[in-house]
C-alpha cells in the first residue's frame, strides 16, 4: 500500500513539474508575405517573470537548446534555419561549466519558407524548449504549432 501511494505522489509531482515549463512561456505564431511565394514564419515566446529560454545555440552542453521541427509538407521548402531576433544574454554559468546563451521576457525565431504554389497550405511543426531561473531548471517542453501562409 504504501509503494502504491508513493508511486502516486511521485507521478502527480512529476506531471506538475512538467506542465509548469509551458506555463512560464506563451507561444505566439504567424506568417508574414515578403515575396512572391516566400513567407516568414514568426515564432514569439514571451517568457514569465524571472525566467529565461535557451537560444538554438545554447554555447555547452547542458540546457536544452530551443529546437524547431517542422512536419514535412510537399508544397513548402525551408530556406535556411531559424533565426533569432531578441537581446541575447551570454553568461559565464559555474553549473553549465561555459558561457551560455539565452534570452529574457521576449524572443522572435523567425522561418523563411517558399511556397512551391500561389495554393493556400500550411507550415506546422512543434518547437521544443527549455526554461530555467537562478535557482532551477523545469522540465523541457513542447509547443505545436501550424501556420497558415498562400492563398
Amino acid at each position: 500500500m504504501k509503494v502504491t501511494l508513493l508511486s502516486l505522489l511521485v507521478m502527480m509531482i512529476s506531471a506538475v513539474s512538467f506542465a509548469q515549463s509551458s506555463t512560464q512561456v506563451k507561444w505566439t505564431f504567424s506568417s508574414k508575405k515578403i515575396a512572391d511565394k516566400t513567407y516568414e514564419v514568426h515564432a514569439t515566446a514571451t517568457v514569465g517573470g524571472n525566467w529565461h529560454i535557451y537560444s538554438q545555440n545554447v554555447g555547452v552542453d547542458g540546457p536544452i537548446p530551443t529546437a524547431f521541427t517542422f512536419t514535412k509538407n510537399p508544397l513548402v521548402t525551408l530556406d535556411g534555419q531559424p533565426k533569432e531576433t531578441g537581446k541575447l544574454i551570454t553568461k559565464d554559468e559555474e553549473v553549465w561549466g561555459g558561457k551560455v546563451r539565452y534570452y529574457e521576457n521576449k524572443v522572435e525565431f523567425i522561418q523563411v519558407v517558399k511556397a512551391k504554389s500561389a495554393a493556400k497550405t500550411n507550415v506546422a511543426g512543434k518547437v521544443e524548449y527549455m526554461v530555467c531561473n537562478d535557482e532551477k531548471c523545469l522540465p523541457p517542453s513542447e509547443t505545436t504549432f501550424s501556420v497558415a501562409i498562400g492563398g
